[in-house]
């Protein structure tokens, strides 16, 4: 879902007479949605501070999106599409929250300094995205751990560890002779069978044994001196087969099968204990991130409109395809005969908001709720 917050000057000053005209022109027109966007009455400081908090913010909410889709992409992996249906922005879904949108007045006091309210914003969001870092290389760590243990006791035997399926017995290890075990193709087996011995120099005659096998692939062993190691792995690679080297456990290096269970709790208590911290934090990232959104087209506005601030402030949200014809109408009826100026000729001109490319002859961002990939 894609929303503008935009603010329109005033005609003849008269808040409920901009918003009237606002939904005539719009909503009633079926081109879109609108919703009062209630801004304080924060501080407005100095000029100067105003355009050096215009730069800062760009860059601030560009910085919060991303870690607000961090947070739903984590969520995402955890618990798939389902996951990020439930969540919620102060108890609401995210739609709803915008649309009935109210400043946060005990966290981000409206008379506190416009630069301390932002910074603490962007505090917040740094903390939970350091956070998210953290907790997801623990998950991602154990569910790595799973993964191998998994892959070697189910794995095709193209990936499986064969010291899992080799027994001890099964293994020569002399001070000449030495046994290597080989992963070949079902339908090579008949060439291995008639052709390993050929392969190089000194290898011990009718010593293949038959090892294990799955639905692709067969594990073989064959025994040769020591000395021919690296000519029979060389032949061996030449013909497609990869060769393993029997590695014996040693004592610990396995776990049990108590012990693999255990992990596999683990992993599925660590995935929904993520993906709790991950509803939570992402309500508290996408309340900053929207607060911050207020702050700049509050700061925007009056860059853009002059003092003292007379402008009205609101949410909307286009209808599908009715974009360039929404556009085309508040430029029409808020550009106040001038929206020629602030088409970009490349000239890089005018009052446009600090980072964007497309400018309008009123203050407009872009807020999508869409998960982004």
């Amino acid at each position: 879902m894609v929303y503008w917050l935009v603010s329109l000057q005033l005609p003849n000053k008269r808040k409920d007479a901009c918003w009237e005209l606002l939904q005539e022109k719009t909503s009633a027109a079926a081109l879109g949605s609108n919703y009062k966007l209630e801004i304080p009455d924060l501080r407005v400081g100095t000029l100067d501070s105003l355009m050096a908090l215009s730069d800062e913010l760009s860059k601030t909410s560009t910085m919060m999106e991303a870690v607000v889709n961090k947070v739903k992409r984590q969520v995402n992996d955890a618990a798939g599409a389902k996951g990020l249906v439930g969540l919620k922005v102060e108890g609401m879904s995210t739609e709803s929250y915008v649309q009935r949108f109210k400043w946060d007045e005990a966290k981000f006091p409206a008379r506190r300094p416009l630069k301390e309210t932002v910074d603490r914003m962007q505090e917040l969001v740094s903390r939970i995205e350091d956070d998210l870092k953290v907790k997801a290389s623990e998950y991602n760590n154990l569910k790595s751990q799973l993964n191998q243990i998994t892959r070697k006791a189910q794995g095709s035997l193209a990936v499986r560890d064969v010291s899992t399926l080799v027994k001890p017995a099964q293994v020569i290890d002399t001070e000449h002779l030495t046994t290597l075990f080989v992963i070949i193709s079902k339908f090579s087996l008949k060439e291995w069978e008639e052709g390993y011995e050929k392969m190089c120099n000194f290898v011990v005659p009718r010593s293949s044994a038959h090892i294990s096998e799955d639905n692709d692939y067969s594990l073989v062993s064959v025994v040769l001196f020591k000395r021919v190691l690296d000519d029979f792995k060389a032949a061996a690679r030449s013909k497609g087969y990869q060769v393993r080297e029997y590695h014996a456990p040693t004592e610990g290096s396995e776990l049990t099968t108590a012990q693999a269970e255990q992990l596999k709790k683990d992993v599925e208590q660590k995935k929904n204990a993520l993906e709790q911290w991950c509803k939570t934090a992402y309500g508290e990232a996408f309340s900053c991130y929207m607060h911050v959104l207020v702050v700049r087209l509050f700061v925007e506005s009056i860059l853009r409109y002059g003092l003292p601030p007379s402008f009205q402030a609101a949410v909307v949200r286009p209808q599908d395809k009715s974009e360039a014809r929404l556009r085309l109408e508040l430029e029409t009826t808020f550009g106040g005969g001038k929206a020629h100026y602030w088409k970009d000729d490349g000239s890089n001109l005018g009052a446009g908001l600090a980072g964007d490319t497309e400018l309008y002859p009123y203050v407009s961002l872009t807020l999508s709720t869409d998960y982004s990939a």
